[in-house]
């Protein structure tokens, strides 16, 4: 197997090797190109995002800066909102659905490592030679979520529509779908439901109006 074919997989993968180096040297570089950029130089963003992502829906919209580490391993749907310090590390796939809002520092992670320091270090691939190695899980976020500021997802993690992740939260382990989750580890509170629609909160709604479905 190719060290792509071996994320793929789940199995141990060598990041070092020239075909990694290079597809995460190309999106650093791309990174780069598009934290320099201006908020209104819209058509310089998308044509960086859609040389740098795997796929991107319309109206789509980063703040930046962004750190996404292989760039072509990410999905994002349409009509997501990603506010400051978005960063990816995508060794495997991550796909996020359409009409998601992430907060500022928002974290999403694929890669693990052995959990033994001897096997962090080096370790034997199948020729024999010593390399380092690590392995990778795939996060998928679907469509309809909305995460707080500094939340971190982390490898293997599946995450079900119209969920929020509250601030801070570490998510470990899956979250269903129309859950309010939160904490260290992020644990489910409560199912979303119609009682905390803003048609309760007259207060807040003001002279504006829910938008019947």
């Amino acid at each position: 197997m190719t060290e792509e074919e071996k994320i793929k997989a789940g199995v141990l993968f060598c990041p070092g090797e020239p075909e990694l180096v290079a597809i995460k040297l190309r999106t650093h570089n791309l990174n780069l190109e598009y934290n320099l950029t201006r908020e209104d130089e819209t058509e310089k963003r998308e044509a960086i995002l859609r040389q740098m992502l795997g796929q991107m829906g319309e109206g789509v919209f980063i703040q930046g800066p962004v750190a996404f580490h292989y760039g072509k391993h990410t999905s994002i749907g349409n009509n997501a909102f990603i506010n400051f310090n978005f960063t990816v590390q995508d060794d495997a796939e991550v796909t996020i659905g359409a009409d998601c809002s992430f907060g500022p520092n928002v974290t999403i992670v694929t890669p693990l490592h052995p959990m033994v320091a001897s096997e962090r270090k080096l370790m034997r691939n199948a020729a024999g030679e010593k390399k380092h190695m690590c392995y990778a899980k795939p996060v998928h976020i679907g469509s309809g979520c909305w995460f707080g500021a500094n939340v971190t997802v982390c490898p293997g993690v599946t995450i079900g529509d119209g969920c929020v992740i509250g601030a801070g939260s570490v998510v470990t382990r899956d979250i269903p779908a129309g859950s309010l989750a939160a904490g260290v580890p992020a644990r489910v509170i409560r199912p979303i439901t119609e009682a905390d629609s803003m048609r309760h909160k007259p207060d807040i709604l003001a002279d504006n109006s829910v938008i019947e479905e």
